[in-house]
């Protein structure tokens, strides 16, 4: 299957370049995700079996001042890419999140479940699933959430960090989500284009999240056990914390739909969490 992967430096896409090294992934000098057109003119030039988008604005309190921006990369590119990849009869993988609902209850969210994003970020993401899912093709939407690897900007990075130069810290423990390692996520996209390549039927919203679920302060506990690292950490309360983006205090998603239809289960997080001190050569890890 030749491959084109929309992102290049991101962790997702890192890891998607470690499985599938022959695919030709774009980063922003070779596709512009402000310029729609481009988007489609790549898929065009490079006439691959499948696409995969792992490239997004990701700035989540940025983005509350650059809502159009955000809309740009993460709603108006993904349509075009949809187009494109529907006038080739490809596949398209669509990574999205779950801040496109409102975070509330404690039942996890299912793929069919209302959506009602609260910030900024959330809303140009359900604009990317909506366009997608409007465009025709074979596409599969993957919402995943707490997206943690040894390379990019994620809490694992941030919490050892931390613990050099702090032996107590404050982290927020009423919101509940799946963290997720990005190589897990990397391993279920290249399925799922697989899959889609002979049953566009599949096509379809679905989920993938670590298991079990876990609050901040949980994940951060677990982190600095199997890091050796002595950190003394206090559970918050989100209003404790306040940042420009709302975020949801419900994260949990079902993601049963995803192994019934894809035979892809839920990756348990402390097993990726320990591939990953072992590649940054944490102790203990």
């Amino acid at each position: 299957m030749s491959l084109l992967v929309f992102g290049k430096t991101g962790q997702v896409a890192t890891e998607l370049a470690r499985r599938a090294p022959d695919a030709v992934f774009l980063g922003r000098d070779d596709a512009d995700l402000t310029d729609p057109a481009a988007c489609a003119a790549a898929i065009a030039h490079h006439a691959p079996d499948a696409v995969i988008n792992a490239a997004a604005y990701t700035a989540v309190d940025r983005a509350e001042d650059e809502e159009d921006l955000a809309h740009q990369v993460n709603g108006i590119a993904p349509e075009a890419m949809a187009h494109a990849c529907a006038a080739a009869e490809i596949p398209l993988v669509h990574v999205s999140t779950d801040y496109v609902f409102d975070g509330s209850g404690a039942t996890p969210h299912a793929p069919q479940d209302h959506v009602s994003p609260q910030n900024a970020y959330g809303r140009s993401k359900l604009a990317g699933e909506e366009a997608v899912a409007a465009a025709g093709g074979a596409y599969a939407i993957l919402r995943t959430s707490w997206v943690f690897s040894a390379h990019g900007a994620n809490f694992v990075k941030t919490m050892l960090r931390l613990s050099d130069t702090r032996d107590a810290l404050r982290i927020v423990n009423d919101q509940i989500g799946g963290p997720t390692p990005a190589a897990d996520i990397a391993a279920a996209c290249l399925s799922m284009a697989a899959q889609l390549q002979g049953d566009a039927g599949k096509s379809g919203i679905y989920h993938f999240a670590g298991a079990p679920d876990a609050s901040w302060k949980d994940f951060a506990a677990t982190i600095f056990a199997r890091a050796g690292r002595g950190v003394q950490i206090t559970g918050i309360p989100t209003a404790d914390y306040p940042m420009p983006a709302a975020r949801p205090l419900n994260s949990r998603l079902d993601c049963a739909l995803t192994e019934t239809v894809f035979g892809i289960s839920r990756p348990d997080w402390r097993a990726g969490l320990d591939a990953v001190l072992e590649e940054l050569g944490v102790a203990d890890a």
